[in-house]
C-alpha cells in the first residue's frame, strides 16, 4: 500500500476499524489510532508503529517481527499467538496485555510496563528476559 492509501485507510469515519489479516509490511504508522482495531492475523513486519495508540486491539496471530513499537499504548490488546521476535518495545505500554504464545525472543523491553500483562508457559521471551512479577 502506498502511504497516501493507507493514510485514508486510517482516516475512515467508522470505529473501530476493521484491518484483519491486512499487509502493512514496513508501513509508517507513528502516532497511529489503531486504538480497539481488529488486526487478528495482520502482517505488521516491519512496521514503524512509535507511540501508536492500539490500546484494546485485537492483534492475535499478528506479525510483528522487527516492528518499531516504541512508546506505544498496548494496554489491554490481545497480543495471543502474535509474533513480536526482534520488534522495539521500549517504554511501551503493554499493561493488562494478554502475550499468551506470543513469540518475543529478541525483542527489546527496556522500560517496557508489563505490569499485570498475561502470559503462560507457551510465551517465548527474549535470552535473559524473566517474567516474574509480571500477570
Amino acid at each position: 500500500m502506498t502511504e497516501y492509501e493507507i493514510y485514508m485507510l486510517l482516516n475512515q469515519a467508522r470505529r473501530p476499524l476493521w484491518l484483519a489479516e491486512i499487509n502493512l509490511s514496513g508501513a509508517k504508522l507513528t502516532g497511529a489510532d489503531l486504538a480497539g482495531a481488529n488486526l487478528r492475523g495482520a502482517c505488521l513486519l516491519g512496521a514503524r508503529l512509535r507511540e501508536a495508540d492500539l490500546e484494546r486491539a485485537d492483534l492475535r496471530g499478528a506479525n510483528l517481527a522487527g516492528a518499531d513499537l516504541r512508546g506505544s499504548n498496548l494496554r489491554g490488546a490481545n497480543l495471543q499467538q502474535a509474533d513480536l521476535k526482534g520488534a522495539d518495545l521500549a517504554d511501551a505500554n503493554l499493561t493488562g496485555a494478554d502475550l499468551t504464545a506470543a513469540d518475543l525472543r529478541g525483542a527489546y523491553l527496556e522500560s517496557a510496563n508489563l505490569q499485570g500483562a498475561h502470559h503462560d508457559g507457551s510465551t517465548l521471551w527474549p535470552a535473559g528476559f524473566t517474567p516474574a512479577g509480571i500477570g
